[in-house]
């Protein structure tokens, strides 16, 4: 259900600045997406594991706050994120 260590070092070396730069909004979107795609298939299949449910639902309500973030500091960014995640407003 989590990611791979591997996994979430591409996705910092994508979306972020530079190897280290776990602490960017843009990766911790990316990499919270990622969790989150992994738990739905999971809760999907798994119907009555309400505590994954819940720990999903956490997940969401974290990245919809980082993306509030980001959409009220830097637009543009937000924008682009969207677009290259997938991702609906």
């Amino acid at each position: 259900m989590s990611i791979t260590t591997e996994k979430k070092a591409e996705l910092i070396r994508e979306f972020g600045a530079g190897e280290a730069d776990s602490g960017n909004a843009c990766v911790q979107v990316a990499i919270l997406t990622e969790r989150i795609k992994n738990l739905t298939g999971h809760v999907k299949a798994n119907k009555k594991d309400h505590d994954t449910r819940r720990s999903l639902m956490m997940l969401i309500g974290k990245r919809k706050r980082l993306l509030k973030y980001l959409r009220e500091r830097e637009i543009e960014t937000y924008r682009e994120l969207l677009k290259r995640l997938n991702l609906k407003r």
